[in-house]
């Protein structure tokens, strides 16, 4: 049996995973920093993964209409970047809006990926042309 590289092994750590979001760290044990980062960029350039943001990496597929890497990810870009600030152990809370409507005080459904952040946060998580907005 040949021994697998570490890309095999990073592809099937992430096929295991129920996650849609990556961080680097998750693969330190698999080898060092930078041979994760090298095959993490491998796998964005063949369309496994998405860069949203710096170390922060999400499942894809590739789409039907435009034949370019989409974001997989049940509840969109709001979800992944949710799931990204919560594995980088950011204190986050939805905004005023989007409690307002989850509680039916509104009919507005917000449009953007907007989240309250408590403390320090400064790094921008996007997809595309769709950035998260943070409220201080």
């Amino acid at each position: 049996m040949t021994k697998k590289t570490l890309a095999e092994r990073i592809e099937t750590r992430i096929a295991r995973k129920k996650d849609n979001v990556f961080l680097p760290r998750e693969f330190a044990d698999l080898g060092g920093e930078d041979q994760v980062l090298r095959a993490l960029r491998t796998m964005v350039r063949d369309g496994q993964l998405v860069r949203l943001g710096y170390g922060v990496y999400g499942r894809a597929f590739t789409s039907r209409l435009s034949g370019k890497p989409v974001l997989l990810n049940p509840n969109g870009f709001a979800g992944a970047a949710r799931e990204a600030l919560t594995k980088l152990g950011v204190a986050w809370e939805p905004t005023e809006a989007e409690q307002a409507y989850n509680e039916g005080r509104s009919t507005q459904i917000p449009a953007n990926a907007v989240v309250r952040v408590r403390g320090r946060f400064s790094r921008r998580l996007g997809d595309g042309n769709t950035e998260l907005v943070l409220e201080r």
